[in-house]
C-alpha cells in the first residue's frame, strides 16, 4: 500500500481497501440527496421542516462519503444517518426560531464545526479506542479527508464547465437539449451530488495516493512556516513594545485577525509536527519556525481576548461577542495547552505532547460544540440582562441604551426586557416605548448591512416636529415609526403627505423637508434591500418652512407642490416597477 499506509496504524490499511463499488454507489447517493435537498429548497422561504430534511439529507451523504467502507458499512450508514439527524434537528431549530432566538446562525455553525470533527474521530475508531486512539491516524483521516473533499468540488466544478461548454457546441447545429437539461428543476442538485460523489468514489479508492499528495501538501505548509513565524515574532514584539497602544485603537477589527492568525499558527505548527518524529521536518530552521508558531497561539488569542474585553466594556455583551469568547475560550485552551507541552517536552518531546494535546482538544471541542449548536444556552438572555444591568449601574445612558437592539438582535429574550423597560417612568420607559413601536429594523443600518457600533438614540414622538397632510392616525404612526431611530430628519420641521397608491395598491407616502421628499411605502413588512426613494430638489426648488402650503397638483404630470412652487421632478418619474404611483391625489 505504499509509505502512506506504514505510517498508519494497523487498522487503517482496511480503509485504504480498493472498493469497486464505492464510485457507483456514492454517485448514487449524491444523486439522490442531490435531487432531494434541490427540491426541499427550491422555495424562497423554506418551511423548518424542509430545512430540516434537506440539511439531513445533505450531511448524511457527507458523511457517509467519508466513512463508508467494505468492512464495518452497515456502522459506517449509522453515523452517517445519526449525524444527518442530528444537523437536520439543528437545522430545524435555527429556521424554526426566527428571530425568536438570537444567533442561531452561530449555533448551526457549532453543528457544522461539530460534524468535521466527528468524522475523522470516526474514522480512526476514537468510539472504541478512546483516548488510546493514536493520534497518526486521526491525523491522517484529518488531512486526506480534506485533499479528497476538495479534489471532489474541484472534479464537480470542472464537470460543470465541460456541461456548458457541450451546450455551447450543441447550440451551434441548433440543438437546445443540454440547455433544457440544465433547466430542469431538480437537475441541478442531482448533478453536482452525482458528480461529487462520484469523485469522491474514485480519490476514496486511491488513499495511498492522497497520503503522498498529503505530505506534498504538508511540505508546502511547512515551507510558509518560516516566514510567517519570523512575522508573528515581529508582530507580538512590537505589540509589546508599544503596550499594546496600536491594538486598543484597533479594537473593531482586532480579534477576527488575531484569531485568525492564531489559526494560522495551529494550521502551519502541525503541518511540520506531522504525525509523528520521523514525518516531521528535520530541518532545524522549520522545527525553531513551528516552536515560534506553536508558542505564539496564546498570547495572539489573550491579546484577542484583551480586545473583545474592550469591546464588551464599551458596548456590553451581545450574541455575537458571546460566540465570539467562545471561539476565543477554544483558542486559549490550544494555545495554553502548547505551552505546558512545549515546557515539559523542552527541545526533544515537545512535539508528542503537542500531538496528544490536538486529539484531547479535538474531543473535548467536538462535545462543546454539539452542547453550543443545541437550544441548551440563550446568549440573547444573558446579553439582554447584562445590558440592562449596564443601564441601571449608570455605565450608559437613557439616551445612549442600545434599545434597538433588544428590539431587533436579542431574540424574544430581548424583546422582554425591552417590554420591562418600557413599564418604567422618565426617559428610559419614553425610549424603550418607541423601540417596542417599530414595525422594522432602521433601514439605514440594517438594509445597508453595516449595523454599527455607535448606538443611534431613539427619539420620543413629542421630539419629532411632524404634520401630516391629509391628518390621519395611520400615517403619523407609520413615518414616526421611521424617524424615531433617525436623528437626522425631521430635525426642524417635516410634513408627510399622502401621494397614492402605487401597482399593488399599497400607499406611498412622501415626507417633504427642506429642499427634499422621500418617498415611503406603507406595508406590512418591508423586502429585503428596499429602502426609501430620496429626490434631491433643484436648486431653484421650493423649500419647505414653517406653515408652507404644500398640495400635489397636476401640471404635465404630478409634483409635489410647495407655496405654489414645484419641488424635484415629477413623483411618477421617480417610481420605478415597485413605486409607480397611480392618478389619485390627495390634497
Amino acid at each position: 500500500m505504499g509509505e502512506a499506509v506504514e505510517q498508519a496504524d494497523a487498522a487503517t490499511p482496511r480503509l485504504l481497501t480498493d472498493w469497486p463499488v464505492r464510485p457507483w454507489l456514492l454517485a448514487g447517493l449524491g444523486a439522490l440527496a442531490g435531487l432531494v435537498v434541490h427540491l426541499l429548497l427550491d422555495a424562497n422561504e423554506p418551511s423548518p421542516a424542509r430545512a430540516a430534511l434537506a440539511a439531513a439529507a445533505f450531511f448524511s451523504f457527507a458523511a457517509a462519503s467519508f466513512v463508508l467502507r467494505p468492512n464495518r458499512w452497515s456502522e459506517a450508514a449509522v453515523f452517517s444517518v445519526v449525524l444527518g439527524l442530528v444537523m437536520g434537528g439543528i437545522a430545524w431549530l435555527a429556521v424554526d426560531s426566527g428571530d425568536h432566538v438570537a444567533g442561531e446562525e452561530f449555533a448551526f455553525a457549532a453543528g457544522v464545526f461539530f460534524s468535521l470533527l466527528a468524522v475523522p474521530l470516526f474514522q480512526a475508531d476514537f468510539h472504541r479506542k478512546r483516548w488510546a486512539t493514536p493520534y497518526r491516524e486521526t491525523h491522517f483521516h484529518v488531512w486526506t479527508d480534506a485533499v479528497s473533499a476538495a479534489g471532489a468540488i474541484a472534479f464537480m466544478g470542472l464537470s460543470w464547465l465541460l456541461l456548458w461548454l457541450l451546450h455551447a457546441l450543441f447550440s451551434l447545429i441548433g440543438i437546445e437539449l443540454i440547455e433544457d437539461l440544465i433547466e430542469t428543476t431538480g437537475f441541478a442538485g442531482l448533478f453536482c451530488g452525482a458528480t461529487y460523489g462520484a469523485a469522491m468514489g474514485v480519490l476514496r479508492n486511491q488513499l495511498n495516493i492522497l497520503g503522498t499528495l498529503q505530505r506534498v501538501v504538508l511540505l508546502v505548509f511547512s515551507l510558509l512556516a518560516v516566514p510567517f513565524g519570523f512575522a508573528i515574532a515581529v508582530f507580538l514584539i512590537f505589540l509589546l513594545l508599544s503596550g499594546g497602544s496600536a491594538l486598543w485603537d484597533a479594537t473593531d477589527s482586532a480579534t477576527p485577525v488575531l484569531l485568525t492568525c492564531a489559526l494560522g499558527c495551529f494550521v502551519l505548527t502541525n503541518a511540520v509536527v506531522r504525525d509523528d518524529d520521523e514525518a516531521r521536518s528535520k530541518s532545524v530552521v522549520m522545527q525553531a519556525a513551528a516552536m515560534i508558531l506553536a508558542a505564539s497561539i496564546f498570547p495572539l488569542t489573550v491579546f484577542a481576548a484583551i480586545s473583545m474585553g474592550i469591546r464588551i466594556d464599551q458596548h456590553g455583551l451581545s450574541p455575537e461577542r458571546l460566540w465570539a469568547l467562545v471561539a476565543i475560550a477554544i483558542a486559549t485552551a490550544y494555545g495554553l495547552s502548547y505551552w505546558v507541552g512545549l515546557a515539559r517536552g523542552r527541545m526533544a518531546g515537545w512535539a508528542e505532547y503537542l500531538r496528544r494535546a490536538n486529539l484531547h482538544l479535538a474531543a473535548a471541542s467536538c462535545v462543546v460544540a454539539l452542547v453550543l449548536a443545541l437550544p441548551l444556552v440563550d446568549f440573547g438572555g444573558i446579553s439582554a440582562r447584562q445590558q440592562v444591568a449596564r443601564l441601571d449601574a449608570g455605565e450608559v445612558t437613557a439616551e445612549e441604551f442600545d434599545y434597538i437592539a433588544l428590539r431587533w438582535d436579542f431574540g424574544d429574550a430581548g424583546r422582554e426586557v425591552l417590554e420591562e423597560l418600557a413599564e418604567r417612568e422618565g426617559r428610559v420607559g419614553d425610549l424603550a416605548v418607541a423601540a417596542q413601536s417599530m414595525s422594522e429594523r432602521p433601514w439605514s443600518e440594517y438594509y445597508s448591512g453595516e449595523v454599527t457600533e455607535e448606538v443611534q438614540p431613539l427619539r420620543t414622538d413629542d421630539e419629532i416636529n411632524l404634520r401630516v397632510q391629509p391628518e390621519d392616525a395611520d400615517v403619523r404612526e407609520f413615518i414616526l415609526g421611521e424617524l424615531r431611530s433617525d436623528r437626522y430628519s425631521c430635525e426642524e420641521n417635516c410634513l408627510a403627505l399622502d401621494a397614492g397608491r402605487n401597482e399593488r395598491g399599497e400607499r406611498v407616502i412622501a415626507l417633504v423637508e427642506g429642499r427634499y421628499y422621500t418617498l415611503y411605502v406603507m406595508r406590512e413588512s418591508s423586502r429585503e434591500g428596499e429602502a426609501p426613494i430620496m429626490e434631491a430638489a433643484a436648486e431653484r426648488s421650493a423649500q419647505l418652512r414653517e406653515g408652507s402650503e404644500v398640495e400635489i397638483r397636476e401640471v404635465t404630470q404630478r409634483y409635489i407642490v410647495v407655496d405654489g412652487v414645484p419641488m424635484g421632478r415629477p413623483l411618477d418619474e421617480l417610481s420605478g416597477s415597485d413605486l409607480t404611483i397611480d392618478g389619485s391625489t390627495s390634497d
